[in-house]
């Protein structure tokens, strides 16, 4: 997330109201099922100021979950879990193996397999100090902490070398965009001449799933981002959580957690209000309030000064004013305060 991650929000915000706004209008009893990032923002602006019933989707929860249960050699059908807390920033409070807590197992694969370590390395330092294990990907999860991305040398330590997808290299995601650039058109016109060439069989991608529950099949649980309305006792009311919710005949349930634990209740509860600073800001077009937002993001708080973090945050609306259809002011205004300097005798 951090800074482009705001900016980003702050350009994609207007373009899913306007969705969900003709929704509103064309098919107002429709359930929303959201893939865009920035998740949380995009999800909060829709489910603030529209009526549409609307969730958010990743495929970290899951594909976490199976990761895990790959690394302590468990079927995924004998594993259940309780994961819950912001889009890229959830945490699994349970991890069982047939009804026993699996997180002693999981420990001692990422301390004594170095090839388990090395795949999430910043995930897995998470875990290993806070106890309990994250979602998402070491790099996407990295952009959320203070702790690994602030110095060359630390990033050289944790987010060069990890094997799994993005361990948090610098601009890895475009890289990969980049490497796809001359070969994505021609995969597509093969698919379309060979229909037998793309895999039907459904993946572990929720929204299938979620319609034919919606539509009276089998009820389904899967983690989406829903209101805060008293599900997690710890983090803002009212933001967008990743928490467990049901799809069937009856609509969206979202299922109560309580609190986070402490050590990690800290960290998410932080981003959290960041996303609903950032939300608020884009929203009433206040360019002040996304300069706090980014000031209080802790990797960005890590590395710049209050005064840097302004000259960057009006740089990046310098760039972007174009796209940021909310906003009628494009700078972050602020005192100067004259330098005092000491007398030389």
């Amino acid at each position: 997330r951090g800074p482009s991650g705001i900016f980003r929000a702050a350009r994609t915000v207007p373009v899913m109201l306007d969705i969900a706004r003709d929704m509103e209008r064309l098919c107002p009893d429709a359930v929303m099922l959201n893939y865009t990032n920035p998740m949380v923002m995009n999800c909060r602006a829709i489910q603030s100021q529209t009526s549409i019933v609307a969730t958010g989707l990743c495929h970290s929860v899951q594909g976490t979950a199976e990761m895990l249960a790959r690394w302590i050699g468990a079927p995924m059908e004998e594993i259940t879990y309780t994961c819950a807390g912001i889009n890229h920033m959830a945490w699994y409070l349970e991890y069982k193996w047939n009804g026993q807590d699996a997180y002693p197992l999981i420990r001692k694969a990422i301390t004594e397999r170095p090839e388990v370590y090395n795949e999430e390395q910043v995930r897995n330092e998470m875990y290993l100090h806070l106890d309990y294990y994250p979602t998402e990907s070491s790099g996407h999860h990295s952009e959320y902490n203070p702790w690994f991305r602030k110095r060359p040398d630390l990033i050289e330590k944790y987010c060069t070398h990890g094997t799994g997808w993005n361990p948090g290299e610098y601009a890895y995601v475009l890289k990969r965009y980049r490497e796809r650039e001359d070969t994505w058109k021609q995969q597509i016109l093969d698919w379309l001449e060979d229909p037998d060439a793309i895999d039907l069989e459904r993946g572990h991608e929720y929204a299938a799933y979620i319609i034919n529950g919606l539509e009276g099949g089998e009820p389904f649980q899967f983690n989406g981002n829903m209101p805060n309305d008293g599900l997690i006792d710890n983090l803002p009311q009212g933001s967008c959580v990743e928490i467990p919710v049901w799809a069937s005949k009856k609509g969206l349930e979202s299922v109560r957690v309580g609190p986070l634990p402490p050590q990690v209740a800290i960290l998410t509860g932080i981003n959290a209000q960041i996303e609903e600073m950032a939300v608020e800001g884009i929203l009433t077009g206040n360019p002040r309030l996304i300069f706090q937002a980014i000031a209080h993001d802790p990797l960005t708080s890590a590395v710049l000064s209050l005064a840097e973090i302004r000259e960057m945050v009006n740089e990046m609306f310098a760039i972007n004013r174009e796209h940021l259809p909310t906003f009628r002011h494009y700078e972050v205004e602020g005192d100067r305060p004259m330098r005092l300097l000491a007398e030389v005798g």
